[in-house]
């Protein structure tokens, strides 16, 4: 019995252990790719056009403004511009979205899985852009390839790009829809001149302060400016890690229910196949809690043992992920294609911690049936 009761706080560990480091492992990586294409805020100027084109903004003036916020780490100019890409066989319409790096290197790199990523040089707009794995598989196109964007205006306009890099995020609301370009290039051919961008991307320095910085922003821009979210923007993300972050928690309740169950019924047992001798301790002078101190200790022995080798599980496991990677997924259903693990040593203290502490509430639950037991009914027990 006492084998089970270590194999029930072993695998509790280990399976609450695994269960936060995925977790949080899906949660940091969906978020990663969101936050590299969108950003924590999006600022645009206001209008009733719900096209991915919008009026332009002054950079320079929106720039001064947003250096009041002491809780923004950076920001990103934009540009977007609709567009068809037409190949030999194939014709795809695409949004062509401009940036620079002029406030650091791009997010995106981190997304960069063929090919190298886009140059901005100082003379003219780059000729350059980058498609994703999945614009690229539907047209055809590889890396070095010249491909002819047709641009809806008036007049009508035509660029020949070359393909410098294939991205790919995994999720289907961008890799779909977008391709990356140098932003001089949607300023030329919405006719702006280098001062005037689409909007800007800004990224905060502590993303759990978003909605208080959202707000205090909203109340301080210009009126004719638009503040999105990017939990509004891709809500439906959002809302899906917020419930599977929910049936986690529901999930680890039970495991430490159980867990805990399976050690006072081992206590309890451990008390009833030593009846007898708890009577002869008490007939020779032992008291109620020295002999509950004796059960006690040995639930802690337990419960010990149990920790560590559910540490030593589950820990190994998400070792053996993290760098080998084992466990592969479909990108098409998950967003990414392996099962990720993310390390947070507080929350696997803070585990320890529940077990170790519910454990030892539930050894003492059935000590407390020592006292009920007579000497000379126990002697007697068989």
């Amino acid at each position: 019995m006492t084998k089970i009761a270590i194999i029930s706080i072993a695998l509790g560990v280990a399976v609450m252990i695994v269960s936060f480091a995925i977790l949080e492992g899906f949660r940091n990586e969906i978020q990663s790719k969101i936050f590299s294409f969108g950003a924590h805020l999006t600022i645009s100027k206001y209008d009733n056009n719900n096209s991915l084109e919008v009026e332009p903004i002054n950079g320079a003036e929106l720039t001064k403004e947003l250096k009041r916020f002491p809780q923004i780490s950076g920001a990103q100019p934009f540009a977007r511009k609709t567009a068809i890409i037409k190949t030999r066989d194939e014709v795809l319409g695409v949004v062509l979205k401009g940036i620079n790096e002029s406030m650091g290197p791009s997010p995106m790199r981190a997304n960069l899985v063929a090919g190298k990523f886009l140059t901005f040089p100082d003379s003219a707009a780059s000729e350059q852009v980058m498609v994703s794995r999945k614009v690229a598989d539907k047209l055809r196109l590889k890396v070095g390839d010249d491909a002819l964007f047709y641009f809806i205006q008036n007049p009508p306009r035509v660029r020949k790009f070359v393909i410098a890099g294939i991205y790919q995020t995994g999720l289907d609301e961008f890799d779909e829809v977008y391709v990356m370009g140098d932003i001089r290039q949607v300023q030329e051919l919405s006719g702006w001149n280098d001062s005037l961008v689409g909007g800007y991307e800004v990224v905060l320095r502590d993303f759990r302060q978003l909605e208080p910085v959202a707000e205090t922003m909203l109340n301080t821009l210009r009126y004719d400016l638009k503040l999105d979210k990017i939990t509004d923007q891709y809500a439906q993300l959002f809302d899906w890690l917020q419930l599977l972050n929910r049936n986690v928690i529901i999930f680890l309740l039970l495991i430490i229910f159980v867990a805990t169950f399976n050690m006072v019924a081992t206590i309890f047992i451990m008390i009833l196949e030593r009846t007898n001798m708890i009577g002869i301790l008490k007939a020779i002078g032992a008291t109620d809690n020295q002999i509950r101190r004796m059960f006690f200790f040995r639930g802690l022995d337990l419960t010990i043992k149990g920790m560590l080798w559910g540490n030593l599980v589950g820990l190994g496991f998400c070792t053996i992920q993290y760098f080998f990677h084992p466990i592969p997924l479909d990108p098409e259903n998950y967003y990414m294609d392996r099962v990720p693990i993310f390390w947070d040593p507080s929350v696997i203290l803070l585990i320890n911690l529940a077990v170790f502490l519910t454990s030892q509430l539930a050894v003492l639950v059935p000590t407390y049936l020592i006292a009920r037991i007579k000497p000379v009914v126990a002697i007697k027990f068989d």
